[in-house]
């Protein structure tokens, strides 16, 4: 068992599992099935049976049939519209139901009828006109290829690797008769131990196994959540990536082990195509990952040229139980890719305003006294923030939806304060539930059977922070009606409707457990084992919180729900962020390609902890992490108890005004940062992105991971060394190319305006307060003109804009608002969408979207343009039809090519021209 530690606080005690390091968890050859899958050789065990062929409106369907055992399978592959292929594959019949995956999709995929046709060698194709693609089905062995344009992208069991194996009946004398220590079960199929611990699979083995292979793909991404590089690296040699969400406390960098989180989506990328692998299961993961050389065959040039060498890449899925049910989707492009994926699971949802802020955190703030403290102390300060945290440490003795009555007297007063400051409280609750009969909640939620239980059909206790706990089971939707009402303000005592939710230790986190998680023969609604859907234990909890704040609002007001455990889907629901990060530089650098990896997968609003949670940042850590942290799309600062207090103000004049600069500089540039989101939400555009997703043909881009772009306009390049002095910047965009015109691109420093050419690395002077941005030539950026103490002040400050002029003098850009925080955007059309365009010397105002009806009073009140070519005689601006033109003074700076137009008063919701003559 591991070693238990005891932190004392003004609060009382605390009990943190103790480190056993790495052995607290399994490495891949204490895996049984994955054992028993990569010990299978490469032999043929499937053939299709072509003539069990059928074709419905809705899918394909054929059976396979295993060499040996002639054991059957069901193939069905369905062809959806927008650019995906299905392929599901399970017993034919099974001896009892196996678990399919529910909720994560967000409805059943629209699916075009396929036609078959025979193809030769033994072989069917399946073609669907408007998809654009054609599946080809071989028999003996069985193989399904994907083609897009005369060209095979995915090949689906082309190692041989389809493994499945079917539910068996029990021993006669039942599995505790099966004794492994007496060679009986030495692999694992009914029974498995881990160090003291024993897993009963009351339904014996039933993990399943498939290989895909990219062909002409070398570069692949995805799969969070791993601390490792943004490209996904060869696993032949070592641990295959494991998906598997556990309670990592700092975890190790470059490292294959599943930690808090998991979306089985992988892309691949190389020039000209991206294609996107979703693995739909829930149950334990591993993912093998090889990389080849093809030999290519071509029809054109001469015969000692027909035959050239290209890269692929392997994919070899495992899990432990459940059935196959995968989608390729087939791009081309990575914004295709992303829209396919949230076709499936659902669009990022639209975030409050205020949630887009800055975030103070701290377990803990030890009572009112402090968090007013703490909030007076940004005020006093100039620095703007939005919302303050309070951890555990402020219930009664760690039971949710409780308040310790002596440090935390009248909970509500505190919110109103807040409230009337337009700032908000955020609180945890997380799945664990004190064993207390006196406690409301426990006893409530015991009387009406809430809670997962073992495999002996008592309730399941485990050790967490309040002690002996009992675990919600979220997968129960009774379960999760009742959780939600639990958020109501007449039930959640001292709560308002400024108080909103943090979900901790959602994987679930059992101190005492096996892996410090739940025992996998933990049983749930329907009697499912815990084995079959542990990954999806943190995406109920993270739903069935969010609808509880909906809830509590009537369904008018958006919710702002942090989960630190996810799946695939989970961005319909709210924010992740990364976990129990360390204050080192290594930790600071890792965060960027973790929430690039977030970001690519569907999970846009994701953050790090700024500063590390365990131990203490140097001051200069701090600053750059500050710097970082405000570039992300969540943005919270946050520490454990056991180390020194960390708001900004407390490291000097100089650090206070870097750390600052960077939180004013984030509320300065949330007007675009909301837009992005809102693009997010309508379009599946994820706010940051790596480079090869807005340079695609660039393959310098592929593997850069230490600078990324913030929407199609911004270049991000964060300091994540010690004692830096320059940085080195790639500038892509080597040769863009317009309709008919070879472009160059341009990158213009947002500080000091200075103009670079795409195609180029370059060393950019750094100091401590200054972070390289870059503003990418032939866009439009809009910002705030000041920062304000909080969001809501943003809604009367007005507008500037940023034009930054490509090669051939032109930008463009978008601007969405709303009030903020309500539904209102979906439900009564109160919105604004608005299009700026910089053509032929005229900056134009215009209407994108015109079901739009939000009266935004803000007006735009500066303009400023970066790459003019010479000093303009005039600027004159019309705002409207038949609405006389005025001639508006202006600044022009011959060194940086900049003119600025200041006290504009122009209109957002109204069209309008700025014309320079």
């Amino acid at each position: 068992m591991e070693q238990i530690q005891t932190v004392t606080t003004a609060t009382g005690e605390s009990v943190v599992p103790g480190d056993e390091g790495k052995d607290k968890f399994k490495k891949c050859d204490q895996i049984a099935f994955y054992r028993r899958q990569k010990q299978l050789a490469r032999s043929v065990r499937y053939h299709a049976l072509l003539d069990t062929l059928e074709v419905s409106e809705t899918h394909a369907e054929l059976q396979l049939q295993h060499t040996h055992t002639e054991a059957r399978l069901l193939l069905q592959v369905c062809g959806i519209k927008g650019g995906a292929i299905r392929v599901k594959i399970n017993e034919l019949q099974p001896i009892r139901a196996r678990y399919e995956v529910p909720d994560v999709l967000i409805g059943e995929p629209v699916t075009q009828r396929l036609r078959a046709k025979p193809g030769g060698g033994g072989a069917v194709t399946l073609s669907a006109e408007e998809c654009g693609f054609q599946v080809r089905v071989k028999g003996h062995p069985f193989l399904l290829e994907v083609e897009c344009e005369g060209e095979v992208l995915v090949s689906v069991n082309a190692q041989g690797r389809l493994h499945f194996e079917t539910l068996q009946t029990p021993p006669t004398q039942g599995v505790s008769s099966v004794d492994s220590d007496k060679g009986e079960d030495s692999q694992g199929l009914w029974k498995e131990e881990f160090k003291t611990f024993l897993d009963v699979k009351a339904n014996g083995p039933s993990s399943v196994g498939l290989d895909f292979s990219l062909h002409g793909f070398e570069h692949v991404y995805g799969i969070p959540e791993h601390a490792d590089t943004l490209r996904l690296k060869n696993t032949r040699a070592g641990e295959p990536y494991r998906l598997y969400n556990l309670d990592v406390f700092a975890y190790e960098i470059h490292s294959r082990l599943g930690l808090y989180g998991t979306v089985p989506l992988l892309l691949g990328h190389r020039l000209g195509r991206t294609v996107g692998i979703f693995w739909l299961n829930a149950s334990e993961t591993l993912l093998d990952i090889g990389n080849e050389t093809e030999t290519e065959s071509s029809l054109q040039g001469p015969p000692q040229k027909k035959r050239r060498e290209v890269p692929s890449t392997e994919l070899h899925w495992m899990s432990e139980s459940g059935v196959i049910d995968a989608f390729v989707l087939l791009g081309p492009s990575p914004l295709d890719v992303f829209k396919q994926f949230a076709s499936l699971t659902g669009f990022q949802a639209l975030p409050p305003l205020f949630s887009l802020g800055y975030h103070q955190s701290r377990w803990n703030y030890e009572d009112e006294a402090d968090v007013l403290a703490v909030d007076a102390g940004f005020d006093q300060r100039d620095i703007p923030y939005d919302v303050i945290w309070l951890d555990i440490e402020h219930t009664d003795g760690k039971r949710y939806f409780t308040w310790d009555s002596k440090r935390f007297t009248d909970p509500a007063r505190l919110q109103r304060h807040l409230q009337r400051r337009s700032r908000r409280l955020v609180v945890i609750s997380d799945p664990h539930i004190k064993v207390d009969p006196d406690y409301p909640v426990y006893r409530d939620a015991s009387e009406q059977g809430c809670f997962v239980r073992d495999r002996a059909g008592r309730v399941f206790e485990g050790s967490c922070w309040p002690g002996p706990c009992s675990y919600l089971d979220f997968t129960s939707p009774h379960v999760r009606d009742w959780y939600s009402s639990q958020f109501a303000l007449n039930k959640y005592k001292g709560s308002t409707d400024a108080l909103f939710v943090w979900n901790d230790m959602n994987e679930p986190s059992v101190f005492d457990g096996p892996e410090q998680t739940m025992p996998k023969d933990a049983v749930h609604c329907g009697g499912w084992e815990h084995r079959e859907l542990h990954n999806l234990y943190g995406f109920y909890q993270h739903w069935a919180t969010m609808e509880g704040l909906i809830r509590r609002s009537k369904g008018t007001e958006r919710p702002f729900v942090l989960t630190r455990s996810f799946f695939a889907g989970s961005q319909r629901f709210g924010a992740v962020w990364t976990g129990d990060n360390v204050a080192s530089w290594d930790y600071l650098k890792i965060s960027i390609p973790m929430l690039l990896t977030l970001s690519i997968t569907g999970i846009s609003f994701c953050g790090a902890d700024v500063g590390g949670f365990f131990q203490d940042p140097e001051p200069e850590l701090l600053v750059r992490w500050y710097q970082a942290g405000a570039l992300q799309p969540f943005f919270r600062g946050h520490s454990a108890m056991q180390t020194k207090r960390r708001e900004p103000w407390l490291f000097g004049d100089e650090n206070t005004r870097a750390i600052s600069d960077a939180i004013r500089e984030r509320y300065r540039l949330l007007p675009y940062w909301y837009s992005l989101f809102h693009r997010a939400h309508c379009h599946a555009e994820p706010p940051i992105r790596p480079l090869w997703v807005e340079f695609p043909g660039e393959i310098q881009s592929f593997e850069m991971e230490d600078e990324y772009m913030i929407g199609n306009a911004l270049l991000a390049c964060p300091v994540t060394d010690a004692g830096v002095t320059e940085v080195n910047v790639l500038f892509p965009g080597s040769g863009e190319v317009s309709p008919g015109v070879q472009c160059r691109q341009f990158w213009y420093d947002i500080r000091t305006f200075r103009r670079f050419e795409g195609g180029t690395n370059t060393s950019v002077p750094v100091t401590l307060d200054s972070v390289p941005v870059f503003q990418r030539g032939g866009t439009i950026v809009p910002r705030k003109t000041k920062a304000g103490q909080s969001t809501a002040c943003l809604s009367s400050i007005p507008f500037d804009l940023t034009v930054a002029l490509d090669s051939q003098g032109c930008a463009e850009g978008e601007l969405y608002v709303d009030d903020g925080h309500s539904f209102n955007y979906r439900t009564k059309q109160e919105f604004t969408l608005r299009r700026f365009t910089f053509r032929n010397k005229t900056l134009s105002c215009s209407c994108a979207d015109e079901k739009g009806q939000f009266q935004c009073v803000c007006s735009v009140e500066r303009v400023v343009f970066l790459g003019l070519e010479a000093k303009p005689s005039a600027v004159i601006v019309q705002q409207g039809s038949g609405v006389r033109e005025k001639k508006k003074t202006f600044r022009f700076e011959e060194e940086t090519s900049m003119l600025t137009v200041e006290n504009l008063k122009l209109k957002t919701v109204h069209s309008w021209e700025l014309k320079i003559k």
